[in-house]
C-alpha cells in the first residue's frame, strides 16, 4: 500500500489557525478584556458601550474563527469526495462570515488607531463580504471553477484577521510608526498580501492548463 502524502500546508494552515484562536481565547476569553491595551483606549469614549461592544466582539470572533477554521478544508480535493458534506459545510461557511460582516462593521467605528482603522476594517469587510458572496453567486450560476475561484480569494480574507496581527508589531515594534499607523496599515497591507498570493495561485493553475480541475491545496 503507498504512503499517504502529508498535505503540510494543509496542517500549517491550521496551526496557526489553532495558534490565533488560541491567542484570542487567552487575551480576551480567560482574561478581562477590558484589561488589553486595545480596549482600555476605548472606555476613555463617553459614546462607546462596553456591553454592547464585547457581545458583538465575540460573535465577530467566534463566526470569523469558524470560517477559519472550514476554510482550508473545503479547498482540498478530499472535501469533495462527499459533495453533500462539501456544500453543508460550504454554507456553514459562507452564512458565518455573512453573519461576521455587519458585527465587524460596528466594531470598525471603534477600532484602535481612530478614523484611519476604521476606514481600513470597512474595506476589509467589503472585501469579505463581497468575494464571499460573488463565490456564492457562481456557483448558484453553475460556474465551478469560477465558484472555486471567488472562495479561494474569500479565504484569503479570511486570513487576513490573522495576517495584519502580524504585521502590526512589526509596523509598531521595528518601524515604530504608533497605533494611527501602524492598524490601518496593517489591515491594507494583510489585504494586499493574502490576495496577491491567492492570485498568484491562481495565475500557476492557469498556466498549467488546469481549467477544470479542482482549485486545491496540493500535497
Amino acid at each position: 500500500m503507498a504512503k499517504r502524502k502529508i498535505n503540510w500546508k494543509v496542517w500549517l494552515s491550521y496551526f496557526v489557525v489553532v495558534g490565533f484562536i488560541g491567542y484570542i481565547l487567552v487575551m480576551y476569553g480567560l482574561n478581562d478584556p477590558r484589561k488589553t491595551g486595545i480596549v482600555s483606549g476605548k472606555l476613555e469614549n463617553p459614546h462607546f458601550h462596553y456591553d454592547t461592544w464585547k457581545v458583538l466582539f465575540f460573535f465577530h470572533i467566534t463566526t470569523g474563527s469558524i470560517a477559519l477554521i472550514l476554510g482550508p478544508f473545503q479547498l482540498l480535493k478530499a472535501s469533495r469526495k462527499n459533495i453533500k458534506i462539501h456544500r453543508t459545510l460550504g454554507k456553514i461557511y459562507a452564512t458565518s462570515i455573512l453573519l461576521s460582516v455587519p458585527a465587524g462593521i460596528y466594531l470598525a467605528f471603534y477600532a484602535t488607531g481612530g478614523i484611519g482603522a476604521t476606514i481600513a476594517f470597512l474595506i476589509l469587510d467589503a472585501v469579505w463580504f463581497l468575494t464571499t458572496f460573488i463565490g456564492l453567486k457562481r456557483i448558484r450560476e453553475r460556474k465551478i471553477q469560477s465558484h472555486q475561484e471567488w472562495m479561494l480569494r474569500s479565504y484569503a480574507i479570511t486570513l487576513v484577521f490573522v495576517t495584519f496581527r502580524f504585521l502590526v508589531p512589526i509596523f509598531m515594534f521595528i518601524l515604530h510608526l504608533g497605533f494611527a499607523i501602524s492598524f490601518p496599515l496593517a489591515v491594507i497591507v494583510g489585504i494586499i498580501i493574502n490576495l496577491s498570493l491567492s492570485e498568484r495561485y491562481l495565475k500557476r493553475l492557469r498556466k498549467d492548463n488546469v481549467k477544470t480541475s479542482p482549485i486545491i491545496i496540493k500535497g
